[in-house]
């Protein structure tokens, strides 16, 4: 047979794809995988759990008592393990809602509640800046959605308005983050509970940034709202809590609709057992050390005044954002911070708004004082 026939078979199915990739180098958005490699100010591991001792004991305590690697299927099959149900049972208490569900990653768990609770009638409004994940679910929605202005609860107000006008008749469903992970601002969470109140709708609320960091024993920013019947929380475990998996928390009905509906709950193998028993411990963690919080707010409120003057916002979070505005020149810097030992990522659409593109500057506990002002003169030099 010819060798030029079985090479174009090959080839021909995936020249789309390459034409695409081909396109992202040309306009400088491909992107590559690369190791961790210099001072964190890219990861999400605001505590400086992920290394830590205590999860690591946690981890082999477990193992020592039997506890398996792998959960063998899903949870509806052989999957569901003790260390899944005492987590769950462990999370609802420690948030205070009514029950909590355990999924393998925070994508899942966006994409499960928004394409399995809204239904055909109903209305989704979500802030513009909401995360890819969301927008997959909504995607996979039996409801229609609408994009309201970021932190905006009188766009939201007004989306329910017109809808209910133009003879919508189901339930509004409110998704936000209370964090944003790449602008570091706050949802106005107050605001838009009595918004949902007016219009008899429900609030979902993405505390994947803030769990941990904020709100009592790290409860996050909607710690005073959980327990409503109206409120469902999503609390990634990847993050502060240096873990992986997510929690979705609230009503027992919410629980009870994902386990029978939740096409990304369902059709998923379970999580990793040990990885339920260290969540388990990073819960203890967020409530016996509130020393990790009190540090990252110190550092936090340092690098808000060392790197202020080189364009850094000061968000009042562990997320200080730098925008640049063009690719390239964000490209650029962050290639030069990192030959220098720091790692400082940036960030281009379609992760945020065209003409935005940034350095995302992440606070952890893995850096000190003396590094972050080590990135501001750094900074200083680079933008000379």
């Amino acid at each position: 047979m010819d060798t030029d026939i079985i090479e174009r078979t090959h080839i021909v199915p995936l020249a789309a794809q390459a034409q695409d990739l081909l396109g992202l180098e040309q306009a400088n958005r491909l992107r590559r995988l690369q190791p961790k490699a210099g001072a964190d100010f890219a990861s999400n591991d605001y505590l400086g759990l992920a290394g830590s001792a205590r999860l690591g004991r946690a981890v082999r305590d477990a193992v020592a008592r039997g506890v398996p690697v792998g959960s063998g299927g899903s949870r509806l099959l052989r999957g569901n393990d003790p260390e899944h149900e005492a987590l769950e049972a462990e999370a609802a208490a420690f948030f205070g809602c009514a029950a909590a569900l355990y999924l393998s990653t925070g994508y899942a768990a966006n994409a499960a509640l928004l394409s399995t609770l809204p239904q055909r009638g109903d209305l989704i409004v979500h802030d513009v800046l909401i995360h890819a994940s969301a927008h997959e679910g909504m995607r996979l929605a039996r409801a229609p959605f609408v994009a309201a202005g970021h932190n905006d609860p009188q766009a939201v107000e007004e989306a329910i308005g017109g809808w209910r006008r133009g003879g919508g008749t189901g339930t509004p469903w409110i998704a936000v983050e209370s964090l944003y992970s790449m602008d570091g601002d706050r949802a106005p969470l107050d605001d838009l509970v009595a918004v949902a109140a007016r219009h008899d709708a429900m609030l979902l609320i993405d505390e994947a940034h803030a769990t941990g960091v904020f709100g009592p024993q790290g409860r996050g920013l909607a710690a005073h709202l959980e327990g409503r019947e109206t409120v469902i929380t999503l609390r990634t475990c990847g993050k502060a809590m240096g873990c992986e998996g997510a929690l979705v928390c609230g009503p027992a009905l919410v629980r009870d609709s994902l386990i029978n509906r939740g096409r990304a709950f369902i059709f998923s193998t379970a999580p990793s057992p040990l990885m339920a028993a260290a969540v388990r411990e990073a819960l203890c963690i967020l409530a016996d050390e509130p020393e990790r919080r009190e540090a990252l707010a110190a550092l936090v409120a340092h690098a808000e005044r060392v790197l202020a003057p080189h364009g850094v916002a000061a968000t009042g979070s562990q997320i200080l954002p730098l925008v640049i505005g063009e690719d390239a020149p964000t490209m650029a810097r962050a290639a030069v911070l990192q030959a220098r030992g720091f790692d400082v990522r940036g960030i281009r659409p379609p992760t945020v708004p065209q003409g935005s593109a940034r350095l995302r500057i992440s606070l952890t506990l893995n850096v000190t004082e003396a590094q972050v002002d080590a990135l501001a003169d750094a900074l200083g030099s680079v933008a000379a």
